[in-house]
């Protein structure tokens, strides 16, 4: 039998695969949900407007950036890659063991809940809850209401499903992922378009467009929102993640990062327009299924259950996505003996990491058993951005200490397009502390409880090449 230490991932991802994971990701469930938290947050259209244009330019710069390292480095792990060579392995694998065991997981429970979110609209069963649970919370005189639904196992199904599908190989990840983006975008636009076209007079017309008021109010509301758009546009990092699986990875990671981002924005900005040109500002941010009740509002029930379909589609095409790219992680850690040893095998006939994709599933079962989709967001956004900001500023101290590396492409607007987005990453980091201070340390623990297991594994490494040289 083959052993699976010698195999290596294939280069089976093309230009249109590639450039599906940007905007397969990026277009799922935070462009559906997201935007009724952001119209509570916000309060009225400019300020979601600004939410969006400024996540926009955070992601642009952010995508600029990643071309860049994804040009120069296509391989598997992406920021783990990139910190481990730019600062040294402990930040390499910092990043790595937050995304494996905290960010990524948390990331696909996030998107089957809102998946599960979407079907509840066909099939209201789905949101009855199975029990409730009272748990006490330190310092607080109001207990934690957990509820499980049908809707959480359920998730737990689309999860295995997909992670089945990508057990079977990288191309037949990609073929789907296609499919789907392709359809998920289609429903989008269609959206858009019925909105703009068929709104009789006594549509919302974007009211109210400006704030009551400002205050400080505006500005916590402002970053809430920005903090929700983040979510929505988070995913044009992904494909960094299966650099080593990119062909031609020169050419076609910054041209699919670039050009995502920006189509993606475009959307964003569409659709959010179009859902404040049917429902008034209050009615979107107390709508759980936006899409569905701008086309019922609209064309009537009917029409909403087929958008809504189209929507668990576009949630499946993220959720595959996510699968597809977060293996590659664990994967690439325990291939440098820094990880779990089971995450490191490819299986000798599909050539995936098996055990890193059952890793994740199992990890993200858990989350998705015991988290809410904005409890998950949440977590996920604190951990990922810190390491989104560590991994531009490893971009820009390579500059200095590898001059002489091969850049096929160069980050446009160099230093400050960087510089603009590690700023915004730090903000948005400590906004979201002061925001839900409980959830980000836990997060925080999380993370830095990896340096134990660090330690443990970096010693074996050494022990390990000790006894090959002797």
């Amino acid at each position: 039998m083959t052993n699976d230490n010698k195999l290596e991932l294939i280069r089976g991802l093309g230009k249109w695969s590639a450039a599906s994971i940007v905007v397969g990701t990026m277009i799922g469930t935070g462009i559906f949900l997201k935007p009724a938290e952001m119209a509570a947050d916000a309060g009225s259209l400019l300020i979601v407007l600004a939410a969006w244009i400024v996540g926009g330019i955070l992601s642009l710069f952010g995508a600029l950036s990643f071309a860049e390292l994804g040009a120069a480095l296509p391989e598997a792990g992406g920021e783990y890659a990139y910190l481990r060579r730019g600062f040294g392995p402990v930040w390499g694998f910092l990043f790595g063991w937050m995304h494996s065991v905290v960010g990524r997981p948390a990331s696909a429970a996030s998107i089957a809940a809102g998946l599960l979110r979407f079907a509840a609209f066909l099939l209201p069963g789905l949101a009855a809850p199975i029990f409730f649970a009272r748990i006490s919370v330190p310092f607080s005189h109001a207990s934690y209401v957990f509820a499980f639904t049908w809707a959480q196992p359920c998730a737990v199904v689309a999860l295995a499903a997909l992670a089945f599908i990508n057990f079977l190989g990288v191309r037949a990840g990609g073929r789907v992922q296609i499919v789907l983006t392709f359809i998920k975008v289609t429903s989008v636009v269609a959206i858009i378009l019925l909105a703009f076209t068929l709104t009789r007079n006594g549509g919302a017309g974007f009211h109210p467009f400006f704030p009551l008021r400002y205050s400080a109010a505006t500005f916590t509301g402002f970053f809430g929102a920005l903090a929700a758009a983040l979510w929505a546009y988070d995913g044009w990092e992904d494909l960094n993640l299966v650099g080593s699986e990119v062909e031609n990875p020169q050419r076609n990671i910054p041209r699919a990062l670039i050009l995502g981002v920006l189509f993606c924005s475009a959307i964003f900005m569409l659709f959010s327009l179009a859902a404040h040109f049917v429902l008034p500002c209050g009615g979107v941010a107390q709508s759980q299924h936006v899409a569905s009740d701008v086309v019922a509002r609209i064309s009537g029930r009917s029409a909403a259950l087929w958008v809504t379909l189209a929507m668990v589609i576009s949630a499946f095409g993220t959720l595959n996505s996510s699968i597809l790219s977060g293996a590659r992680v664990p994967y690439a850690m325990a291939r440098d003996g820094l990880f779990f040893h089971k995450t490191a095998g490819i299986h000798p006939r599909f050539r995936t990491p098996g055990g890193a994709i059952l890793f994740e599933c199992i990890l993200a079962s858990v989350f998705a058993l015991t988290g809410t989709f904005e409890e998950l967001t949440s977590l996920f956004l604190f951990g990922t951005w810190i390491f989104y900001g560590l991994a531009v500023m490893a971009m820009m101290r390579m500059r200095r200490t590898e001059p002489d590396l091969p850049r096929p492409y160069r980050c446009w607007g160099y230093p400050w397009v960087p510089v603009i987005f590690v700023m915004g990453a730090a903000a948005l980091t400590v906004a979201l502390w002061m925001a839900r201070p409980a959830r980000s340390s836990i997060g925080l623990v999380l993370i830095l409880s990896g340096l134990i297991f660090y330690r443990h594994w970096q010693r074996k490494v050494h022990h390990r090449v000790v006894s090959a040289v002797q």
